[in-house]
């Protein structure tokens, strides 16, 4: 597929394989937090219904299990790297407080998604639906300079933002512009708001589920 795709963007393989290779493995991560936040609580209603503890335990731990799972994929990361002689740089040290960020917004993505999920059971298959569709647009097997002067559209997709953080200091390219500041608005955002939503309905989610 790397092969292929190489050829329609007129791009060499050894710097189009491992973009793609990167990419992928960080969409999966981001992709399985969306997908399975929806069953956040849904998945386990007889634990919270039955076991007095706070429902945030559960949004950790699936948070954790898919960092877990993540930590396995990289393994072919520096597979990559070796087969394409590429040597990452000091700028590497910047995918720990990436890492770390995309796992706070797991976290309220995991809330947020788990209790309009225990809500509302239509919502898993809509999310599941809608982020096969935003797969296609986010820049993951294509540049953003690949849209000329629209190229801001990709640039500022936080999907994008959270995988660009990471994939530019592995490959040891420079990362797009805005990505740093659109991930942490993000994060804030989604914090700020799902903290306010959290606070007022929590104790409704057992009675949802």
């Amino acid at each position: 597929m790397g092969f292929l795709y190489a050829k329609l963007f007129n791009s060499p393989p050894s710097k189009y394989l491992p973009f793609l290779s990167v990419g992928l493995v960080l969409w999966q991560f981001l992709a399985s937090l969306i997908t399975e936040g929806c069953g956040t609580f849904t998945s386990v209603s007889t634990v919270i219904q039955q076991v007095p503890m706070p429902v945030s335990i559960h949004v950790y731990r699936l948070v954790l299990r898919n960092l877990i799972v993540l930590a396995h994929n990289m393994i072919i990361i520096p597979g990559i790297l070796l087969i394409f002689h590429i040597m990452p740089d000091w700028r590497c040290i910047w995918i720990i407080p990436a890492l770390f960020i995309m796992s706070l917004n797991g976290v309220w993505i995991a809330i947020l998604l788990g209790m309009l999920g225990s809500r509302y059971r239509d919502v898993p298959p809509i999310v599941a639906n809608f982020v096969q569709v935003v797969f296609f647009v986010t820049p993951i097997f294509w540049q953003p300079s690949a849209l000329g002067r629209w190229s801001a559209i990709g640039e500022l997709n936080p999907l994008f933002a959270a995988i660009d953080v990471v994939r530019a200091p592995v490959l040891g390219i420079a990362m797009a512009p805005y990505s740093w500041a659109v991930l942490v608005l993000t994060t804030i955002v989604g914090c700020a708001g799902t903290f306010f939503v959290f606070a007022r309905f929590r104790y409704r989610i057992p009675f949802w589920v």
